[in-house]
This record gives structure tokens, C-alpha cells and sequence, in this order.
């Protein structure tokens, strides 16, 4: 059976954005969840957790249709880089990954009546020097607010990246290639005009 339609469980106009783009229909009901790291957890680990805690939130409220939940997070030196706090936060991080090649993980998960599924999407991102004063004016654009690793791949920070290996949809938020695999799993239609 089809579903007509799926939850998309995130705030994220990246997401909404992407999922659009490949046709499904969709409705956003947002998961607030706690988005905090444990202790000694991989970021592999880290973003797999979220995305199925984000779709099984949601599951919890609706459970008529299918819910999609993702996260994404940055990773370099074995440290999950999250969303910057402040612009000190966010200079530091870009001053961790000037001249650099970081790793970018981003699950999906489907919460459906048929169970739980998740994929992980792994991509390295290479950024070219980034000087101090171009990294806070970078800051000053308000991009990297609420961006895990404070940047965004889509955006201003597309001139940093010299290299990218892997998923450019899943740098942005969402594995296309993954989160399609997954809702054709539940019998969930693409390219479905709007």
C-alpha cells in the first residue's frame, strides 16, 4: 500500500528543500528532541540516535503515515562539531577546519507501521585556508547560526570547500540517495507532482 503522504520530522528549510526535490509529499511536524552528545559517542553512532529518536517522536503523535527523521553533524580530530553557541564558537570552529579535511554524517531514519529503519550517509569535506577576518565576516552573514560545524555547504561557505567526497545532499542535511531508499522501502511514491 502507498502512503500519500509522510511526516518530515524537522524545522530545517534544507530538509524541506531537499525532500521536495525528489517529489514526496510531505507534512513538517517538528521533534523536539534532546540533541546533546553522550559520552564517548561515535559521531556515526550520534546522528543514527537522533534521526530514529527524531522519527519515533513524531511516530508517537501521528502514527498514520510514515515520519522521516534526520540529523547531520561534523566531524574532525574524533571531536562532533554541533551548532555554534556563539560567534567565538563559530570562528573557532571554522579555524578547526581551515585548511582541513573533516568528515560530514548524516542519517535518515523511517518510522513507519512496518518498523524502523535508518541509513547513514559518510562525506568528507575539504575547506581550503580560511583567514581570520574572512571567518568572521563569514560569522557576520548569519549563516552558521544553527548549522552543525558552522557552516553551510549550500550557502556563502560553498567557496571554502576545495573538495568534496561523498554525498552533497547529505553535507546539506538530507542523503537523498539513502532517505529515497529507505521511503520506497515503506511504499512511499517520489516524484509526485505538488
Amino acid at each position: 500500500m502507498l502512503a500519500e503522504y509522510i511526516y518530515l520530522a524537522s524545522a530545517s528549510p534544507r530538509r524541506r528543500e531537499l525532500l521536495a526535490q525528489i517529489g514526496v509529499p510531505f507534512r513538517t511536524v517538528e521533534a523536539d528532541v534532546d540533541e546533546s552528545p553522550r559520552a564517548a559517542e561515535s559521531p556515526e553512532s550520534y546522528v543514527r540516535r537522533l534521526a530514529e529518536h527524531k522519527a519515533d517522536a513524531v511516530w508517537a503523535r501521528t502514527g498514520d503515515a510514515p515520519v522521516l527523521g534526520a540529523d547531520t553533524t561534523v566531524e574532525i580530530d574524533g571531536r562532533i562539531l554541533g551548532k555554534p553557541v556563539d560567534e567565538a564558537d563559530g570562528v573557532a570552529m571554522l579555524e578547526l577546519l581551515s585548511g582541513r579535511t573533516h568528515r560530514v554524517y548524516t542519517a535518515a531514519a523511517v518510522r513507519s507501521s512496518a518498523g524502523l529503519r535508518s541509513q547513514l550517509s559518510r562525506s568528507e569535506v575539504s575547506f581550503r585556508p580560511i583567514e581570520d577576518a574572512e571567518r568572521r565576516s563569514y560569522w557576520r552573514t548569519g549563516e552558521p547560526r544553527g548549522k552543525a560545524g558552522g557552516y553551510a555547504i549550500q550557502g556563502y561557505a560553498a567557496v571554502f570547500v576545495s573538495d568534496l567526497k561523498g554525498s552533497y545532499s547529505g553535507v546539506v542535511g538530507l542523503p537523498l540517495f539513502e532517505t529515497a531508499a529507505l521511503l520506497m522501502a515503506v511504499g512511499v511514491p517520489r516524484w509526485c507532482p505538488r
